[in-house]
C-alpha cells in the first residue's frame, strides 16, 4: 500500500482582531514583521496555523501578547507596535512575565526619588497599609457574599483591624499572609464540575479547587488543578497590565515600597500595587465558574503533575487583560499621587501628577464631576463577558470613588451568590 501523504493546510487568514483589542500569540514557530505598511503575524501549532495581516488603519489592536519562546519579531514590527500605541507582552509558558513594552510616561527624578525613600520615610509603610487593607476587605466580601463563610469573614475583619496598629511590614506581612490562610482554606473543597464524558479521564484532585499550595513548589506557582491554573494565569496578565500603568506614570516598577522585598528580576512595586484587584479577579473567576463545567480539553497536565493551559483557553483569557489593566490604573495612580505629596512643591501645575490612566483631571478641569459610570462601561463591557458571567449577573460588581483611595463596593444580587456557593465550581498558570 502507497504511504499516505500529509497535504499541508493554509492558514486561516484575518484582517482584524477581536473588538477587545487583544491578540494572543501561542505555539511554535511564531512570526511578527512588517509588509507594505501591514502588520504580519503567524502563530500555531503544527499544521493548525493561524495569520493575520493588520493595515494601520482599523486594525483594533491595543495588546499583543506572546506565549511562548519560538519565534522571531523584527526591528519593523516593534516599531509598528510603536506608532501604533500597542502593548506587548511576553510570557513564558509557566505563566512568568517576560517582558512588557507599551507607552512609558516621562520619568520625573522628583518621583522617582520619592519612590526610592519611601520605604525608609514612613510613606511606604502607610500606602501598603492601605492596598491591604482594600485587598482584605476584598477577600471578607468574597467570603460573605460569595463562599457564605461568615466566620472566615469575621476572622478576615479582625487582621483587617489590626492593620492600623502595624508599625513595621514585617507585622503587615504576617496580617496579609494569615488572612490569605483563612481565606484560601475555605476554597480548597470546593467541588469542581465536568461533564460526565471527561469525568474519567481526570485525576482524583482536579474535581476540587485542592490547596493554594502547590506540593510541587510549596507556593502557589507551578498549580496542580485547573482552577488555580487559571488563577494564576489571570494574576499573570494582571502583573503586567499595573507594569504598564507604573511606566506609563514615571514610576520605577522593580523599585517595591517595602511589602514585597527587592528580589533581583521581579516588579515588586507592582506586585504592592496589585494587592486591590486580586479579590476583584477571584469573584470574577468564581461567578464564571459557577456558570459552567471546566472541560478536559482545555487543560494537560505535565509529568510532574502540574497543569497548563491549552492555546485556546489561554487566547480566551487573555481578552481580560484590558478589564484588569482598568481595574489596577486608580490604584497606580493612588500610589503616584502619594509619592508625589511627599515631593517638595514646585511650581503650581505640577503640584499633583497628572491622571493618564483613568483622566480624572481632563475631566474636573472641564468642570464636570469625575465619575465611575463610564469607567465601568470601559471596563466591564457585556460583549466580552456573555461566554464567562452567569446569567443575572451585574455586569460590574465592583466600583470606585473618585475622592481618596479606591474602595470597594458589591451590589451582587442573592440569586447570584446563591449560584456561587450551591453550583458544582471548577476551578488553573
Amino acid at each position: 500500500m502507497a504511504a499516505a501523504k500529509t497535504v499541508p493546510q493554509l492558514a486561516q487568514s484575518h484582517n482584524s482582531v477581536s473588538r477587545n483589542g487583544v491578540l494572543t500569540l501561542v505555539g511554535y514557530g511564531i512570526s511578527v514583521s512588517v509588509d507594505k505598511g501591514h502588520l504580519i503575524v503567524q502563530d500555531g501549532i503544527g499544521t493548525e496555523r493561524y495569520h493575520y495581516r493588520l493595515p494601520r488603519i482599523g486594525h483594533r489592536l491595543k495588546r499583543l501578547i506572546v506565549v511562548g519562546l519560538d519565534g522571531q519579531i523584527t526591528l519593523a514590527a516593534l516599531k509598528w507596535l510603536r506608532d501604533q500605541d500597542v502593548t506587548l507582552t511576553f510570557l513564558e509558558r509557566n505563566g512568568r512575565v517576560l517582558s512588557v513594552v507599551g507607552p512609558a510616561g516621562s520619568s520625573d527624578a522628583k518621583l522617582r526619588r520619592s519612590q526610592a525613600l519611601a520605604i525608609s520615610n514612613g510613606v511606604g509603610l502607610e500606602i501598603c497599609r492601605k492596598l491591604i487593607d482594600a485587598k482584605l476587605q476584598g477577600q471578607e466580601q468574597v467570603l460573605r457574599e460569595c463562599l457564605d463563610c461568615q466566620a472566615t469573614a469575621d476572622a478576615i475583619t479582625r487582621f483587617r483591624n489590626k492593620l492600623e496598629s502595624a508599625k513595621n511590614f514585617e507585622v503587615l506581612r504576617n496580617l496579609e499572609a494569615n488572612a490569605a490562610a483563612a481565606y484560601f482554606r475555605e476554597w480548597r473543597d470546593l467541588p469542581v464540575s465536568w461533564p460526565k464524558a471527561d469525568l474519567r479521564k481526570i485525576p482524583e484532585h482536579w474535581r476540587s479547587v485542592g490547596s493554594r499550595q502547590s506540593p510541587i513548589t510549596g507556593g502557589p506557582r507551578l498549580a496542580v488543578t485547573p482552577a488555580h491554573v487559571i488563577l494564576n494565569y489571570c494574576f499573570t496578565l494582571l502583573e503586567a497590565e499595573t507594569r504598564l500603568a507604573i511606566s506609563a506614570l514615571g514610576m520605577d516598577a522593580g523599585l517595591g515600597l517595602g511589602l514585597h522585598t527587592d528580589t533581583a528580576d521581579r516588579s515588586s512595586l507592582a506586585f504592592d500595587v496589585l494587592e486591590p484587584v486580586r479579590p476583584q479577579v477571584e469573584t470574577w473567576l468564581l461567578n464564571w465558574i459557577a456558570s459552567e463545567p471546566m472541560r478536559r480539553a482545555d487543560f494537560f497536565e505535565t509529568a510532574t503533575g502540574n497543569v497548563r493551559l491549552m492555546a485556546p483557553m489561554c487566547a480566551k483569557l487573555s481578552e481580560t487583560a484590558p478589564v484588569w489593566g482598568k481595574l489596577v490604573a486608580p490604584w497606580a495612580e493612588y500610589v503616584a499621587r502619594t509619592l508625589w505629596a511627599g515631593t517638595k512643591s514646585g511650581p503650581a501645575r505640577n503640584s499633583v501628577p497628572p491622571t493618564r490612566l483613568t483622566q480624572q483631571r481632563r475631566t474636573e478641569a472641564k468642570g464636570k464631576a469625575w465619575t465611575q459610570s463610564k469607567l465601568r462601561s470601559k471596563v466591564w463591557p457585556s460583549e466580552m463577558f456573555s461566554n464567562f458571567m452567569p446569567a443575572g449577573a451585574p455586569r460590574n460588581p465592583w466600583h470606585l470613588v473618585s475622592s481618596g483611595t479606591p474602595t470597594i463596593s458589591t451590589t451582587t444580587p442573592s440569586c447570584w451568590r446563591n449560584s456561587c456557593r450551591s453550583a458544582c465550581l471548577g476551578i488553573v498558570p
